[in-house]
């Protein structure tokens, strides 16, 4: 049977969707053109996952219907959409930890010989030339748990691309990837249009849906805003349809007075750590927010844990208002004379515990703080963890509400407030934004600025440049495990902690020496 000649990809019309008393779908509409790559744009909680899920079979709606090319249809599971062609790489990740690469690889449908077993030889090597073609090289025979995020969204990704979609659904592939492999996905996402395959990508990152995106979709609070070609809209426009107003000013203003200045609160002397981190050295100052920048796997991960006493340091020391200090632990880190607070890689592994409401999350650190007689003084831990979801504006509802509920943008902000909570006065925050729509991102960088200029010191790294040059007091970038250079004021650019970041002054030092 043809299809009809000149019928969207993917047509929805009337689509709405609730759960429970929460409508995240509402009277939805909108049409994909074949071959094209679509952006489907909006905040945290906007109904954009919400859709990808109704798409991908995951869930059915609850009024409305979908076309898929000119054909209407009903996607009851996954398996009746991977049957019209449709596939999806999701941001929360639908590998299996336990197995290798290869099994997930082959999961659900992994090739069988006349005796029903899997034919495991002629697999692999389809899988390996499957990854040659897509220009990624990773060890089949790794468990995927023991594989940096970034990798594993990779293969989240060449998963859904090996059982050859039609229509490809890329749930913000980008929040775990930055510089070369977000170029490598731009590339794959081109090979893939010239294919014909239409992709619809999900992301908050501007200048990615501008890369590599024909058209937009916006929707906010579960409703169509608006649908058009991608260059009909300036930033501006996309970010004010997007959270209902405009941002006047993305990132807070600087201090004037240079927080560098300001009395050390922590120190890295010489620092090797974990498998990467070769040789740091540098001061975090009282009020500041230092930036570390890098390509992936430069050492920053091993810098933070090691701070945190979460990876044995194996050279050099920290020091604290000064005094050298040995963190072994957590424990050690949150200890009131040290009060360190880590924001983690994946808040929802990492961070939180997403079966347990706000209020247990944001007071677990400290909890001993509310202990009486061996009892919890509850109403005082309420109220405490209430004043901080007000500081960091979470609805109240996070009291008593379990966090995996909420959308990615509250769960980061209530992570933040647990260590606010704790009273931290240095905190670590690894790559804070990823995964957050505009609205909270600006948010986030309010209360970062706030909390330095209430006298906090704050170690960041973010794999958006944008926000290390625009946010940050001073950028330490890191190459191959060390600190190459140290970045403040005009130095202070995208182009130069690229250039730093790919070891191009490196390279030439070496070559003069």
């Amino acid at each position: 049977m043809t299809e009809p000649t000149g019928a969207p990809a993917v047509a929805v019309e009337g689509l709405r969707k609730a759960f429970g008393a929460t409508v995240a779908v509402d009277d939805v509409s909108f049409a994909i053109a074949p071959g094209t790559v679509h952006a489907l744009l909006g905040e945290n909680g906007a109904g954009k996952s919400t859709i990808v899920k109704l798409l991908s079979g995951l869930i059915e709606p609850d009024t409305g219907r979908f076309e898929v090319f000119g054909k209407p249809c009903r996607l009851r599971s996954p398996r009746s959409a991977h049957a019209l062609g449709i596939q999806t790489a999701f941001q929360e990740m639908t590998l299996v930890r336990d197995l290798t690469v290869l099994d997930n690889m082959l999961l659900p449908y992994a090739p069988v010989g006349p005796t029903a077993m899997i034919r495991r030889r002629a697999a692999d090597a389809e899988i390996r030339a499957h990854f040659d073609k897509l220009g990624f090289q990773v060890d089949l025979r790794d468990e995927v748990g023991t594989l940096d995020l970034a990798v594993q969204q990779k293969i989240e990704i060449a998963r859904a691309i090996y059982r050859k979609p039609r229509i490809l659904l890329l749930d913000e592939p980008t929040s775990t990837l930055a510089g070369r492999d977000v170029d490598w996905l731009g590339e794959v996402i081109a090979g893939l249009k010239a294919d014909g395959v239409t992709v619809v990508f999900i992301s908050h990152r501007m200048r990615e849906v501008r890369a590599f995106c024909d058209h937009l979709t916006i929707l906010r609070n579960g409703r169509h805003i608006s649908t058009g070609t991608v260059a009909d809209f300036t930033d501006a426009e996309i970010i004010e349809m997007i959270i209902g107003r405009s941002i006047a000013q993305t990132f807070p203003a600087r201090p004037e007075k240079r927080p560098s200045e300001a009395e050390e609160v922590f120190a890295v002397d010489n620092l090797a750590a974990g498998a990467k981190l070769r040789n740091a050295s540098f001061a975090l100052h009282k009020g500041e927010i230092l930036g570390i920048a890098g390509l992936q796997g430069m050492g920053q991960l091993d810098l933070f844990l090691a701070s945190f006493g979460m990876t044995e340091i194996a050279q050099g020391g920290l020091r604290v208002d000064g005094r050298p200090v040995t963190i072994a632990s957590p424990r050690d880190a949150i200890r009131p004379n040290i009060a360190i607070g880590l924001l983690p890689e994946d808040r929802k592994t990492e961070a939180l515990f997403l079966k347990l409401t706000g209020l247990h999350n944001a007071s677990l650190p400290v909890i001993q703080r509310y202990a009486r007689g061996g009892l919890i003084d509850t109403t005082r831990e309420t109220e405490s963890v209430e004043r901080v979801f007000d500081r960091v504006e979470v609805d109240h509802r996070a009291l008593w509400t379990r966090v995996g509920s909420f959308s990615g943008g509250n769960q980061q902000k209530i992570a933040l407030a647990k260590w606010l909570f704790a009273e931290s006065r240095i905190l670590l925050l690894f790559d804070p934004t990823r995964g957050i729509d505009v609205g909270t991102k600006h948010e986030l960088y309010v209360l970062m600025r706030a909390f330095a200029e209430l006298g906090g010191s704050v170690l960041f790294h973010s794999t958006e440049i944008p926000e290390l040059v625009h946010l940050c007091d001073r950028v330490m970038v890191l190459y191959a495990g060390e600190v190459v250079a140290e970045l403040e004021g005009d130095e202070q650019s995208e182009h130069n902690i690229m250039r730093a970041a790919l070891g191009a002054d490196t390279a030439a030092t070496e070559a003069v020496a």
